[in-house]
């Protein structure tokens, strides 16, 4: 019994007691017994009559089997023993998880998908005579749903189109589910799980992508430093004084991070004009020389 029913029952029989013993007192006699008795059953009938629907619920009232009206929100009134509510429904938005374990998809791969369904109950009346248990329908129309998609899709596009096979099984649940007097809000693929060794398999196969990715950029960047290298040839082909002062440079730029350097006697060191010997050994020292004042200094 709901509160405010319980209030009205418990309101009429305490002014059914209070008349009582306003008329006979406290004595115990068939008058105010007769009359807690008719107090108590005119309160059990108006507890019985009013009813009150919450603000999400709507109620179901059949009249002698067949129905009748569909009340609520708020307060209404129904005929005992004549009038029944066999459902309150709840037409608030409602989020119901299913899955289906070891489904096959279409390149026969097991896998186990978890989703989450949310839906709303929008024709209570149909809802209530046209299946026997909504919930029920809904969650195994679901699984059979997800069922049937996951079959006629293959592993990746399961893998990397969730979007696509959600909006999938909300048109084909919705589909089922409109005759009943329920709409599918949305439907969202919380999880898809394979088996361990495929998974390995997959791992090995997206960590070599990644190689071959990596050596093909590679070899482009090889490509790439040969072409500057030869653009750079040809222009200190033309200008013998830029080889030159670029290979004084170099010269420079490693003596610079390590005073001790050894040049092997060769056509590119001729090339390049770096001088003799004795030259190259006072560069050295006076760069040497130079790097220990600065030492001393920052000591």
């Amino acid at each position: 019994m709901r509160m405010f029913s319980l209030l009205i029952f418990l309101v009429i029989l305490g002014v059914g007691m209070g008349l009582a013993q306003l008329f006979y007192g406290v004595t115990a006699n068939a008058e105010s017994f007769a009359i807690a008795g008719v107090a108590f059953l005119l309160a059990a009938l108006a507890a019985s009559s009013i009813q009150v629907a919450d603000q999400w619920e709507r109620v179901i009232v059949l009249r002698l089997g067949r129905f009748h009206s569909l009340r609520g929100p708020g307060l209404f009134f129904i005929i005992p023993f004549i009038d029944v509510m066999p459902y309150w429904i709840d037409i608030r938005v409602i989020s119901a998880s299913f899955n289906a374990e070891k489904t096959l998809t279409k390149d026969t791969v097991p896998v186990d998908v978890d989703a989450v369904l949310f839906w709303q109950v929008v024709d209570p009346q149909k809802a209530a005579l046209d299946v026997a248990d909504y919930r029920s329908a809904i969650s195994w129309a679901s699984q059979t749903a997800l069922r049937d998609v996951i079959g006629k899709t293959m592993l990746s596009n399961m893998l990397e189109g969730r979007e696509q096979i959600s909006n999938e099984l909300q048109r084909i649940i919705d589909a089922r589910t409109e005759p009943w007097g329920i709409h599918v809000i949305s439907v969202e693929i919380k999880d898809v799980r394979i088996p361990p060794a495929l998974e390995d398999a997959m791992s090995m196969q997206a960590q070599a992508e990644r190689e071959r990715q990596a050596r093909v950029i590679l070899g482009d960047s090889e490509r790439q430093v040969a072409e500057k290298f030869a653009e750079a040839a040809r222009t200190y082909a033309n200008d013998p004084v830029a080889l030159h002062l670029r290979a004084m440079n170099m010269l420079y730029e490693g003596l610079k991070d390590n005073a001790t350097i050894v040049i092997v006697p060769s056509s590119a060191v001729e090339t390049m004009q770096l001088g003799n010997m004795a030259g190259m050994t006072a560069l050295s020292m006076g760069i040497a020389n130079e790097m220990a004042i600065k030492t001393k200094e920052k000591i």
